[in-house]
């Protein structure tokens, strides 16, 4: 048994529980950081889930992207669900059982959702004993010309809002929230440029800033000057301290160790930070400094498609991951990848967010798909790409399958949003190939993504469940796919922008990079998605081609037809 579930076991026994939870996140509820506590009882290493570990049992529970990955990492000890088709709530119906959780990591709603009192919930920390973050991580600022929009105007807008609700004070306990708010980023994560932080704002323009003092010594000055700074372990005396009224707390982010602080002295009456809403829409400077980030992108991944279809030695696919890097670090402006890089070959391809390791590490054959699923954080834009790709021939089978994914992937891009106004109605274009096939993928079709922020980033998404309006300036990954268990896995992925022409809101792609089309079945192709194909090759050309040699343009001319 994994030392870490066995300390945890010993713990349970000894506090007389008759369980205990464990989430991914950390007390910033961010989907990537540095304390990965479920990893270390199970060894899980997905970006989402939690486990319930029991006396006698271990539940792992996943959605539908990790299913395949959490059997191969954690079947041995746990038991693998997928949500959201069962939680824990459905496997205890015994209300004598008890439940210890971190309060720290836990908000009520993600409990409720978990458990809904079904069971008695006993607030006790354990101690995993996480190396604290080093305190060199100092933050920096972003000036107008990368935000587009300075912090008092955004601090102004906020302050409306809570006049206009009748509201005292906004918690704001997302960190991506608060360095969307003060225009700061730092690197405290290891995929995203955020500083970990919690902010109050009065609706009279003062705000409190929770964060490592050691961290702001050299911006002080620089920063809004209603900020009052504050070491993260005074909030309860900053709370008491504040005159009584309503606040708003973000239903997500807030913990219940948090919000039991908050309610000894507020009324909560707002439980969505509106903050998620204001930084979805990007703003004219965001959008064109994201697709000043995409163009360098496209650069790095065409020269890796082109490598990797010229190339004749024998590859792995931790090989691939170094060369995309090294094709991304050849730009000045990239700084680091913003998520793991996904290159999955063969029968890796169909574990959805699959990372190699030094186990699972496979040598690509001739005729193998690979799936290459990766991004970036660039000065200054986030981007997120998946190509699906082959040195070598493919099945006709495997083609049509691939050319059902395009064809939803254009469906999605091409769609009329008078008509599909959210990601619940678009989610049903990108699968309707698929479906007509029997198939399907158990991912949504895509999600937000933030201004040199999150990779993934709500409130909108294009999802089964997602009736998040859509608005012009919003960001969203359009990414169907189709997996065939220990077999192959097929992916394709552009990010695209939300813009109005003419009084119309249209999709517009940021990703500009080569779709092959080795993997195309063109007679399943209608005339109007042949037109959409040749004219996204001709503008991925016209975009990228001074920025290619004579050989990678070549090749790319070959794609426009």
């Amino acid at each position: 048994m994994n030392k870490n579930l066995k300390k945890l076991k010993e713990f349970i026994n000894n506090n007389d529980l008759d369980g205990y939870i464990v989430p991914k996140n950390d007390n910033f509820f961010t989907e990537y950081s540095n304390i990965n506590n479920l990893y270390k009882i199970s060894n899980f290493s997905g970006s989402a889930g939690f486990a319930l570990v029991l006396k006698n049992n271990n539940y792992l529970f996943v959605d539908g992207r990790y299913t395949l990955q959490a059997k191969k990492q954690s079947g041995k000890e746990f038991t693998i669900f997928e949500i959201p088709y069962l939680w824990p709530k459905d496997l205890l119906n015994i209300n004598s059982y008890k439940i210890g959780f971190d309060p720290e990591l836990f908000t009520q709603n993600i409990l409720n959702k978990y458990f809904e009192k079904i069971v008695n919930l006993i607030p006790l920390k354990y101690d995993f004993n996480n190396i604290k973050e080093k305190i060199s991580n100092k933050f920096y600022l972003l000036n107008k010309t990368i935000t587009g929009e300075t912090t008092s105007k955004k601090i102004n807008k906020l302050k409306k809002i809570l006049v206009k609700k009748k509201i005292s004070y906004l918690y704001i306990s997302a960190s991506e929230n608060v360095n969307w708010v003060l225009n700061i980023r730092g690197k405290d994560l290891p995929n995203s440029p955020l500083v970990n932080c919690k902010l109050i704002l009065s609706d009279k323009g003062k705000l409190f800033l929770f964060i490592d003092i050691n961290k702001i010594t050299n911006l002080k000055k620089k920063l809004n000057k209603n900020i009052k700074f504050c070491n993260e372990k005074d909030f309860f005396k900053v709370i008491y301290h504040l005159e009584k009224g309503e606040i708003c707390i973000d239903k997500n982010t807030c913990s219940i160790y948090e919000e039991q602080i908050i309610r000894s002295k507020f009324k909560i009456t707002e439980n969505v930070d509106p903050i998620y809403n204001l930084k979805s829409i990007k703003n004219k400077t965001e959008i064109s400094n994201t697709i000043t980030a995409h163009i360098k992108d496209g650069v790095a991944l065409t020269k890796f498609l082109y490598w990797f279809k010229k190339n004749k030695r024998k590859i792995d696919e931790k090989k691939i991951e170094k060369k995309l890097e090294y094709f991304r670090k050849r730009s000045k402006n990239y700084l680091y990848p913003s998520f793991d890089t996904i290159a999955g070959s063969g029968p890796n391809g169909a574990i959805i967010h699959y990372k190699s390791t030094n186990k699972t590490n496979r040598l690509i054959k001739k005729d193998d798909i690979l799936l290459v699923d990766s991004g970036g954080q660039y000065m200054w834009g986030t981007t997120d790409v998946t190509r699906t790709t082959t040195a070598g021939n493919v099945s006709n089978k495997i083609k049509n399958n691939f050319t059902r994914v395009l064809k939803g992937h254009i469906s999605v891009i091409t769609c009329d949003l008078k008509r599909n106004f959210n990601g619940h109605l678009i989610d049903k274009l990108a699968r309707k190939f698929l479906k007509k096939a029997g198939l399907n993928y158990s991912h949504g079709t895509g999600h937000g993504v933030g201004f040199f922020l999150n990779v993934h980033e709500g409130p909108q998404s294009i999802a089964r469940n997602n009736k998040i309006p859509l608005k012009k300036g919003m960001i969203l990954s359009n990414e169907p796919g189709y997996y065939l268990n220990n077999k192959y896995g097929i992916r394709i992925e552009n990010l695209i922008y939300i813009d109005k022409v003419r009084n119309n809101l249209i999709f517009k792609n940021l990703t500009f990079a080569p779709i092959d089309l080795d993997m195309i079945n063109f007679n399943m192709l209608t005339k109007r998605e042949r037109e959409f194909l040749f004219n996204y090759h001709l503008e991925v050309y016209s975009k990228l081609s001074k920025y290619l040699t004579r050989a990678e343009k070549k090749w790319m001319m070959s794609l426009i037809k």
